[in-house]
């Protein structure tokens, strides 16, 4: 029993319970019951982190997710945070985070990220940074693909959040593992991540119910949705950069860390 995330998770699912979510999980024998691993999954919404982590408790498992930095200092959430030994990531000083997830997959943690380093406002798999496959690689343990879908109905980004009962259901489904060699191509190993990752995605929106007329924003364009393609949300994605980058130099800050994503809760 962890003191600090046992009592964390027992709070989230009474709060799932009571917005009446209905999860649908599959796969969750791929998560081992010892050692350390990646867990690789597509981000739809801000609550990702804590649905997610639901398909590690099957196995005894918590996961240890890399989040902003910026987190770790609000006043209830940092202490949180800490005490559930999530790993705080500075944009101005990656290789830090590596370092510190590098560490504890080799004490034998689960550590969760998401390639793709923000939102998908298309509910498309976004391109994924490399981060993931290097930490398998140095760590020597194998990458455990997690697919969501549902989860933007809940909160996600451009849309009011809608945390009250929604009997919203959610499908997190677990892929098998995937070892990446120590000496094979990180971008050859990128592109068959994604590509596993995307098969899980399209058979997870094929299985999942009819969703309301209404909630026609919170699927693909591809699926006849009104959600952004992913050419148009990578273009919003680049306007927020520029905007951000633009308000830290008037603030006179450094914009160096800006320049890449990095992973979000």
């Amino acid at each position: 029993m962890e003191p600090v995330y046992t009592p964390v998770i027992g709070v989230a699912r009474t709060l799932f319970a009571a917005e009446g979510l209905r999860f649908r999980l599959s796969g969750t024998e791929h998560f081992p019951t010892t050692g350390g691993g990646v867990v690789v999954m597509n981000h739809l919404s801000y609550l990702d982190f804590a649905y997610a982590g639901l398909a590690a408790r099957p196995a005894g498992r918590v996961i240890r997710f890399m989040c902003k930095d910026t987190i770790f200092d609000h006043p209830v959430a940092g202490p949180l945070m800490r005490g559930m030994k999530h790993i705080p990531v500075d944009r101005e000083s990656g290789s830090a985070s590596f370092r510190a997830a590098l560490t504890a997959l080799k004490a034998g943690e689960l550590i969760g990220v998401f390639p793709e380093a923000t939102i998908s406002r298309s509910f498309e798999l976004k391109e994924f940074k490399s981060g993931a496959i290097r930490m398998a690689q140095a760590a020597r343990v194998p990458l455990i693909p997690v697919v969501l879908w549902g989860s933007q109905r809940v909160w996600t980004k451009g849309h009011p959040k809608r945390l009250g009962r929604t009997n919203t259901p959610i499908s997190i489904d677990v892929g098998e593992p995937m070892v990446v060699e120590r000496r094979a191509d990180t971008e050859a190993a990128m592109a068959e991540l994604r590509s596993r990752m995307t098969t899980m995605l399209h058979a997870a929106q094929d299985a999942y119910p009819t969703v309301p007329w209404g909630d026609r924003a919170f699927i693909p364009a591809r699926l006849g949705g009104t959600a952004p393609t992913l050419e148009e949300a990578t273009a919003l994605d680049l306007e927020d950069i520029r905007a951000r980058r633009e308000k830290r130099l008037r603030e006179g800050k450094s914009v160096a860390g800006d320049l890449e994503e990095t992973p979000e809760p």
